[in-house]
């Protein structure tokens, strides 16, 4: 269905997960875009300050305490946005959170709260933002932004329920868009599928592995990447954006030769995302309620975080990556018949 998105300047924004990682850099993105923002998470006092900084980069904010596991907290939320603005144009679903362990080590029932936030939150978020878009009086198309991830694509082991959890979003969203189009809802929904990305995600997870702390497998990419993919999505009709080559990478291999990538995975996976550096103890494990919020950035040392994705950045400019691209082979033919 073909409709205009407004510009995030003039677009009032529900934005979950707000005081920490990719939905803080988020958060600051579309401020300085002038967006009007109602933004949500759990740490009441890191979101009010989050809020005053967006108000100062630009923007209109106002922050509503809720748990996304809680329906009637996004509600309010929603309500908030009502009442504050008239409503709201783009709902992006970002809030999350980690585990790592192996599966058979993680408690059930820890496992089912990881889903209260990475599954059921999205859930809540797009129920209410298609029931509102549904109904609009002034029949304006709306946005929603699910922030998935690569491991969507590819179970990546020792994170075994959050693959899970990122599997369900694909799935919801997947399915969430085809019914929308079928009934003619002037809604565009896009996912979001970062590769690992350099926020306190591995100090905030549950940690069941028999090391002090959890990292990311190499490459890293800063959280502000991801917070352009969903910047952008906001204004465009993207079906799916990925963020990062080597998350992108490692679900390819996943797909064409997945005993290989199994065994790769078994050799290396406990190494590549354990540390001796637990992080900064005050974010630790988040799962059950808030920790240390109010930082985009991991404490945690390692090499510097990529600042740019040329994969993300060909979806988002296809036709100036085609022009690259062209350019290439020109210049590769040129030198070519040079040689000869």
């Amino acid at each position: 269905m073909a409709f205009d998105l407004k510009p995030l300047g003039e677009r009032r924004v529900v934005l979950t997960g707000a005081t920490s990682g990719i939905g803080l850099a988020t958060a600051r993105r579309l401020a300085v875009r002038g967006a009007h923002l109602i933004l949500v998470a759990r740490d009441e006092a890191a979101l009010e300050d989050v809020a005053r900084e967006c108000v100062f980069l630009g923007g209109e904010a106002v922050a509503v305490a809720a748990d996304v596991g809680d329906y009637g907290g996004l509600e309010r939320a929603a309500a908030e946005a009502e009442a504050r603005y008239g409503g709201f144009d783009t709902w992006i679903n970002d809030a999350g959170t980690a585990i790592y362990g192996a599966v058979t080590d993680v408690p059930v029932e820890d496992q089912r709260r990881l889903f209260e936030t990475n599954y059921w939150g999205v859930v809540h978020g797009s129920l209410i933002a298609a029931g509102h878009f549904r109904h609009r009086a002034d029949g304006g198309g709306g946005k929603i932004v699910n922030v998935g991830s690569v491991l969507s694509d590819r179970a990546m082991i020792y994170q075994g329920p959050y693959s899970a959890s990122k599997h369900a979003v694909k799935a919801i969203t997947d399915a969430l868009r085809m019914e929308l189009e079928a009934a003619g809802v002037p809604v565009s929904v896009t996912l979001i599928k970062p590769s690992a990305i350099d926020t306190p995600y591995m100090e905030h997870a549950r940690n069941y592995m028999d090391a002090e702390g959890t990292r990311n497998p190499p490459p890293s990419y800063d959280p502000d990447v991801v917070a352009k993919a969903i910047e952008h999505a906001c204004e465009h009709h993207h079906r799916d954006l990925v963020v990062g080559a080597g998350g992108w990478a490692v679900a390819a291999m996943g797909s064409l030769a997945p005993r290989l990538t199994d065994f790769l995975m078994e050799a290396s996976g406990r190494v590549l995302q354990t540390s001796s550096d637990p992080g900064r103890p005050a974010r630790r494990d988040n799962l059950y309620g808030s920790r240390e919020d109010g930082a985009a950035r991991s404490s945690l040392g390692g090499p510097r975080a990529r600042r740019s994705s040329l994969l993300l950045e060909a979806q988002m400019h296809p036709a100036l990556a085609g022009l690259a691209m062209a350019g290439l082979g020109l210049a590769l033919a040129g030198a070519l018949l040079r040689r000869r």
